[in-house]
């Protein structure tokens, strides 16, 4: 029993290693994701404004489309896909395609938040009780500077953890209001279409 014991000790030690790792990893992923969700808030803000506004004074689809072709913005999704329904056949089939290609994209996107809010949590717990073996071991032989040293880890993977958790939760919530907006104008064109047939 103390061999399966030990082999289970060496190997959870062992890890600590990789999951501090991944950590950074996955921290300077979501600082990375934060300089990307403000650049998207910006074009956001500017193009979806403008169609909005564009929705409000009833304009026709046609026309809604017309100004969406002209407007030049390349990384914004909601544009790229109403030029996609401008260029298509306005048949229900193909209509219903792009809105699920739309929503294929949009959860793929959503997808790095996802994994951001479940994963720095995990790789948190994880790296909080790897060196609590250690430090438990430290604190029975009286070796205090040990214990603290692995307690320092102990505390610093949580940390981290919770803030990668943080950033994806915020960013996730905010890009799912955002693909709800988008949809609900795509929705908005695709029936209109089917409706003027």
């Amino acid at each position: 029993m103390d061999q399966i014991t030990n082999i289970l000790y060496w190997l959870s030690t062992g890890l600590l290693v990789p999951v501090t790792i991944f950590l950074l990893f996955f921290f300077i992923k979501s600082l990375i994701m934060i300089g990307g969700f403000y650049g998207l808030y910006i074009n956001r803000n500017k193009v979806n404004t403008k169609i909005n506004r564009e929705i409000e004074k009833n304009v026709s689809v046609s026309e809604l489309l017309k100004f969406a072709s002209n407007l030049n913005e390349k990384n914004n999704k909601l544009v790229s896909f109403l030029k996609r329904i401008e260029n298509s056949p306005n048949n229900t089939p193909t209509l219903d395609k792009i809105l699920g290609d739309y929503e294929i994209i949009v959860d793929k996107d959503l997808g790095k938040s996802k994994l951001l809010t479940k994963i720095g949590p995990m790789l948190g717990l994880m790296g909080t009780l790897i060196p609590m073996g250690p430090a438990l071991v430290g604190l029975a032989t009286g070796d205090v500077a040990s214990m603290a040293s692995n307690m320092q880890v102990a505390f610093a993977t949580t940390v981290v953890g919770i803030i990668i958790g943080a950033i994806g939760f915020i960013s996730l919530q905010v890009r799912q209001r955002w693909t709800a907006d988008d949809m609900n104008i795509l929705e908005y064109v695709v029936e209109s279409i089917k409706e003027s047939k």
